[in-house]
């Protein structure tokens, strides 16, 4: 048996092949294998990759790795053709030698520390490659919770697996999951792939609330979505704004059957925040709806 490679059989019977790897005094597995050969080639990779920096390699500032050419080399490589393998491509080595497990290597040469997510660390900031093509960029205060959570990517969306829910990447940044790009947060460089704090902006925080600009003053447009959108009012602030949608949530609460998600006011007292509940208008059109929907209720 090869190095690194320990042969394992299955409860139903059937023999799969575990790779490991030891490196700083530290026991890496590098997966399981149905072939023990294509075992035997991933141990070469991940001690070729820990022992060669030249070959295997991280550009930080490029955000590019050595991953995609190496795959074409050994996809070409004779021995691995000459396998009971047939047809060996580079997909079957994307496959046999996973990329996460590619980047966790590097790191850990690199940098002394192990993490099991994709994560190349750099200067007050990390790298987390989802793949060759696809690098996002985030603050080090998020190195621990992308070290314990794996970023998956559907149509463009960022998410991860929290306690059994999809949660978005961009929640971390008080962004709400129907919130616009442009019109509620911005990429101030432009780069759609940078998450560092410094980099994400929010610039509508809370439900139903707008900033515009009006007479080259910003004021705050609050509107809710009743058979249409009506604008609540607009108003000096953005408390003011969120705080005049939560007034209009209660009132349609015992109207229709709608739910809607009202505004959570961060650092607000309750004396606070009740003085400006009873205190805000609403415009004398929503008002004049609401009125309507109310006598078109059936009676309980």
């Amino acid at each position: 048996m090869a190095t690194g490679v320990y042969k394992t059989t299955k409860k139903d019977g059937s023999v799969y092949y575990r790779v490991s790897i030891t490196y700083k005094n530290k026991h890496i597995s590098i997966g399981s294998y149905d072939d023990e050969f294509l075992a035997s080639a991933a141990y070469a990779i991940a001690n070729d990759i820990l022992y060669k920096p030249g070959t295997y390699y991280i550009d930080k500032d490029m955000h590019t790795t050595s991953y995609n050419h190496i795959a074409a080399e050994l996809s070409n490589n004779a021995s691995l053709k000459s396998s009971n393998i047939s047809d060996v491509t580079s997909v079957d080595f994307f496959t046999f030698f996973p990329y996460a497990k590619f980047i966790s290597l590097i790191n850990f040469r690199d940098n002394g520390i192990y993490i099991k997510t994709p994560i190349y660390l750099c200067d007050k900031s990390f790298l987390y490659f989802l793949n060759p093509e696809n690098i996002l960029t985030f603050s080090t205060d998020d190195l621990f919770y992308y070290s314990h959570h794996t970023i998956l990517c559907r149509g463009g969306y960022y998410f991860v697996n929290d306690y059994g829910m999809q949660t978005s990447i961009l929640s971390r940044f008080g962004i709400r999951n129907h919130s616009v790009k442009g019109r509620d947060y911005i990429f101030r460089n432009g780069d759609e792939h940078d998450y560092r704090y410094e980099n994400v902006c929010v610039i509508n925080k809370y439900n139903g609330v707008n900033k515009i600009e009006k007479n080259g003053r910003t004021f705050f447009q609050s509107r809710i979505h009743i058979n249409g959108n009506y604008i609540i009012g607009i108003y000096k602030s953005e408390n003011e704004a969120a705080i005049a949608y939560n007034k209009v949530v209660d009132i349609l609460e015992n109207i229709q059957s709608v739910s809607y998600i009202k505004n959570y006011i961060e650092d607000m007292s309750y004396i606070t925040y009740a003085s400006i509940y009873n205190s805000i208008k609403i415009s004398k059109k929503l008002t004049e709806y609401i009125e309507g929907l109310k006598q078109k209720r059936p009676e309980s």
